[in-house]
């Protein structure tokens, strides 16, 4: 059994009783957040983590059946909670860790009492009435392009998840991070992530939600943001002043500025 706090490199800092668990995308780590923690440090328990596989978490945890699906991702989630006898929690998602945001607060609603999820997509892929922003032929073509030339489809890729043309730091940000994930691992999660489906996870959700959309973002598109504020029943969006995909590195103060609008609530 891998210690929890080793096994996602689980970091805490802050002064306050409540807690705030912040989850980062695919291809990222922890350290995307540094932008936004420092101001709530103060008045919240920060808690920063690695998904198994990403940034320092214990590679060797890595478990292809149990991560074949998010609800393996939502069960460590659930373990940092345990281990570190959290009760009041909002679970701050960024991406594919919006939906596994939501899958752990279906299942731990009396310890994960709020959710903020950024630029959530509960299903990448077109179906019938459904938009989620690509065809399943563009899905396919995407993974198998990541498939043979990991380190090239990452630097294709980054500047469109970025979408920030005016702040190449960002996309440039984002190519690191890919650029350290294991290959197998990288190929395995992005499966995972393009091809999953919690569209009906969506109206099970019992607490409090913000979700949180840049326009354009390609990767999860406004209607998809939409989608996910009709589904989920008490839920709130907001649209931020910003492209791309990834707020909390090309809009922090934004991102700070609506968080704490709707932590104000509770």
């Amino acid at each position: 059994m891998f210690d929890v706090v080793t096994r996602n490199n689980v970091n805490r800092f802050g002064n306050g009783s409540r807690s705030l668990i912040f989850a980062h995308g695919y291809g990222c780590d922890q350290t995307m957040w540094r932008h936004v923690t420092p101001a709530f440090e103060q008045d919240y328990d920060i808690i920063l983590f690695d998904h198994v596989g990403s940034g320092n978490s214990d590679e060797i945890a890595y478990d292809f059946d149990k991560y074949d699906s998010l609800e393996g991702y939502a069960n460590d989630i659930i373990e940092i909670c345990d281990e570190l006898e959290l009760t009041d929690v909002t679970l701050v998602g960024h991406s594919v860790s919006a939906m596994i945001g939501v899958l752990a607060a279906n299942w731990a609603s009396d310890v994960i009492r709020r959710l903020i999820l950024i630029g959530p997509s509960p299903c990448y892929i077109n179906d019938g009435e459904y938009y989620g922003g690509f065809a399943r032929q563009d899905i396919d073509e995407l993974l198998e392009a990541l498939e043979s030339n990991y380190l090239g489809w990452s630097e294709y890729i980054t500047p469109i998840i970025a979408g920030a043309p005016d702040q190449p730091e960002v996309a440039d940000e984002l190519y690191q991070s890919f650029c350290k994930m294991n290959p197998g691992i990288a190929q395995h999660f992005a499966k995972v992530t393009f091809l999953g489906d919690n569209r009906s996870d969506l109206e099970n959700v019992p607490v409090p939600s913000l979700i949180i959309q840049c326009h354009p973002d390609v990767i999860a598109p406004v209607q998809v943001g939409k989608y996910v504020h009709q589904k989920i029943p008490n839920s709130s969006f907001v649209q931020l002043d910003s492209s791309g995909h990834c707020p909390h590195l090309s809009a922090p103060d934004q991102t700070i500025k609506v968080m704490k609008t709707f932590l104000g609530k509770y």
